[in-house]
This record gives structure tokens, C-alpha cells and sequence, in this order.
């Protein structure tokens, strides 16, 4: 299951062996200064939207990977029946993140108290 780390001014989104392959992708990393709003979702599939590029998409079961819709772009590691955190991005490769996480809650209260570091 993919983790959220803060990492000094970065935030990490670490990703299982399966989680990289699946995606076709390392991980990623956005600097602190670069969130505008983290909220968490209760229904994280449906907050995941347009068409994967590349990726994983088990219907009803999960999305992995970037995913692309209208001009924007998501990275997402959703599960069904999980809560996850939604991190909005206002520069970079992704206008947002969707995560899925144990206790997405207390994830998400973290994130919204690390200092910035502008």
C-alpha cells in the first residue's frame, strides 16, 4: 500500500513494488509550497477521472497511475472501500494527488500542518 511521507520542504508518495509496476512509475515527490488544498474522500474511485496514461484500472476494484481528463492530470493509487487523501497541486507534473491510505484523516492533518517553506 503506497505511503504519504514528508520529507524536510517534500512531500513523498512511496509506492509498493506492485504499486511501481503497475503504474509504470517510481513515486512521486512535490514540494510542500506546491499544495493549495488537502481534503480527504471517502469515495476515491470516483474522484478519479479521464482516461489512464499508463496504468492500472481494476473496475470497481482500483486506479493506479497518472491519469489524464480536460487539460489536467492526476496521479492516483485508489482502492475501493478505502478513504483516501486528495492533495491539490498549483505547479508541476500533476494537478493532483489521490491516495489511498490507512488512516487517510489523520494523513491529511499532517500534511495540512507541515510548514510551507516558501
Amino acid at each position: 500500500m503506497a505511503q504519504i511521507k514528508r520529507t524536510g520542504a517534500y512531500l513523498d508518495i512511496v509506492l509498493t513494488p506492485f504499486e511501481k509496476l503497475m503504474a509504470l512509475h517510481r513515486g512521486v515527490r512535490v514540494p510542500l509550497s506546491s499544495i493549495t488544498a488537502v481534503n480527504v474522500v471517502e469515495r476515491p474511485l470516483d474522484e478519479v477521472q479521464g482516461f489512464r496514461a499508463p496504468g492500472l484500472h481494476v473496475p470497481s476494484r482500483h486506479k493506479i497511475g497518472p491519469w489524464r481528463a480536460s487539460g489536467r492530470r492526476t496521479f492516483a493509487v485508489a482502492r475501493a472501500q478505502q478513504t483516501a487523501v486528495r492533495i491539490d497541486l498549483d505547479d508541476g507534473k500533476y494537478d493532483t494527488l489521490i491516495i489511498s491510505v490507512p488512516d487517510a484523516a489523520a494523513v491529511a492533518q499532517d500534511i495540512r500542518t507541515a510548514p510551507a517553506q516558501r
